[in-house]
């Protein structure tokens, strides 16, 4: 397909295409004359990974560049999703683990452990929740860890599933950033429910703190 084509069928405008292929986000149309080149499904698809990876969950184009460039080297699935949670969820190097309320969970939830940099993050807050006074029990901290243990087998499940690469990023993607947003929706719904049922009826309308409507 031409150039203005794939731009229809992509909802990509000509100008934003041209932008991906000079970055490297885009691999270059097969050449048929020395100003025209043909375009494939595969183009198709990557224009739809670009969009999601830059309209849904706001990478970067140097992050975005990063991530498809693991898919066209081929990468393991799992340095794939490692790349992913590290750029999504702003995760540092992982380290081992150095807070007991932190060996404990692990344990008690049964998860492997590993130095991830999902593990130093945890620590590093469960550490800023202790100096601020707020820690958890270890019953609440198990009861938090075993119901996002459901959700990231329900995300990753989804994600196995996945055929390729490409859409192996798009479904981890999506997971990790607008799943995850999804399930802070719910649990301020379910916070606001449980605050009902347990004090009585709410009032309508918006709380004495939420922020004033713009004006006119």
């Amino acid at each position: 397909m031409k150039l203005s084509e794939l731009s229809d069928r992509s909802g990509t405008p000509v100008p934003t295409i041209k932008f991906y292929l000079r970055e490297g986000l885009l691999r270059p149309g097969k050449p048929v004359t020395a100003t025209l080149a043909d375009y494939g499904p595969a183009h198709l698809t990557r224009l739809g990974t670009i969009s999601t990876l830059r309209r849904a969950v706001g990478l970067s184009v140097a992050q975005v560049r990063a991530v498809v460039g693991l898919i066209d080297e081929g990468a393991d699935r799992i340095e794939v999703m490692k790349a992913l949670q590290a750029v999504i969820q702003r995760l540092d190097a992982p380290r081992p683990g150095r807070t007991a309320a932190g060996n404990q969970v692990v344990a008690a939830v049964g998860w492997p452990d590993v130095p991830t940099g999902a593990r130093a993050a945890l620590d590093a807050h469960l550490e800023a929740m202790a100096a601020l006074g707020v820690m958890p029990t270890d019953a609440q901290l198990t009861a938090y860890a075993r119901a996002v243990d459901d959700i990231a087998a329900a995300d990753v499940a989804n994600a196995v599933e996945a055929e390729d690469l490409e859409e192996l990023v798009v479904r981890a993607a999506v997971g990790m950033h607008m799943n995850a947003e999804l399930v802070q929706r719910l649990l301020a719904l379910a916070q606001t429910s449980r605050s009902i049922m347990s004090y009585g009826r709410a009032a309508p309308g918006p709380s004495r703190l939420s922020p004033p409507a713009p004006g006119p």
